[in-house]
């Protein structure tokens, strides 16, 4: 999984290395105000930079706000859906290039364009993504249109022989990430990082809303 364009956000190795401290840690405070926070908390993101903080209620309502952020924060969406009909065939699949078997899609201000990143020991790699297969796929799944700009991704799991599609919070998806960095061993990642990757998506299938395709 290791790519020649490997680009990590710098902000993603912090981030990474937050969540593994919060593990351990008993408490842990909001990045705006230093205030605690509950366990299960919301994340801010600061558009321009991707950076994530940790943000108690009273700053994620003040800064997940328009008017307050004035367009440069966003709060992170809570919003899991297992999409249990989504259609996309292994052509259209292929022709997203995407080398890998795990990726997540979303729209980026900065950029002005949807984008597309897969997990890899160096970090989250992009993926060029060719734009006549995505508006397919929104045509052929009409929610892909309601995706949230920068906190909202399409989550994709086709790796060994699995085909599990998520609408998740950007968070998750860099969570994914950062897990990977921490547990790949080798060429092929080990039995470990396999093991931790199938207990993420197992989670997340517990946490997500089952939805299907209007007629």
């Amino acid at each position: 999984m290791i790519g020649e364009r490997a680009r990590p956000f710098g902000t993603l190795q912090r981030f990474a290395q937050r969540a593994a401290r919060a593990a351990a840690a008993a408490q842990e405070r909001c990045d705006v105000c230093g205030e605690l926070v509950a366990p299960a908390h919301r994340h801010l993101l600061t558009i321009a930079t991707r950076e994530i903080q940790c943000v108690c209620r009273a700053c994620g309502l003040l800064f997940g706000s328009a008017a307050a952020s004035e367009g440069r924060y966003r709060l992170v969406s809570e919003r899991r859906l297992y999409l249990a009909d989504f259609a996309m065939d292994t052509a259209q699949w292929d022709s997203l290039r995407v080398p890998v078997g795990i990726a997540f899609f979303f729209y980026s201000t900065p950029a002005g364009r949807q984008v597309a990143y897969y997990p890899s020991p160096a970090g989250p790699v992009e993926s060029l993504l060719r734009l006549d297969t995505w508006d397919e796929l929104q045509a052929s799944n009409p929610l892909l249109r309601q995706v949230e700009p920068d906190v909202e991704a399409l989550l994709v799991n086709r790796a060994r022989g699995t085909a599990q599609h998520y609408l998740a919070p950007i968070d998750d998806c860099y969570s994914l990430v950062g897990l990977v960095r921490r547990h790949w061993r080798g060429l092929g990642g080990g039995p470990a990082v396999w093991g931790e990757i199938g207990r993420f998506f197992e989670a997340l299938q517990a946490r997500a809303t089952a939805v299907r395709r209007e007629p």
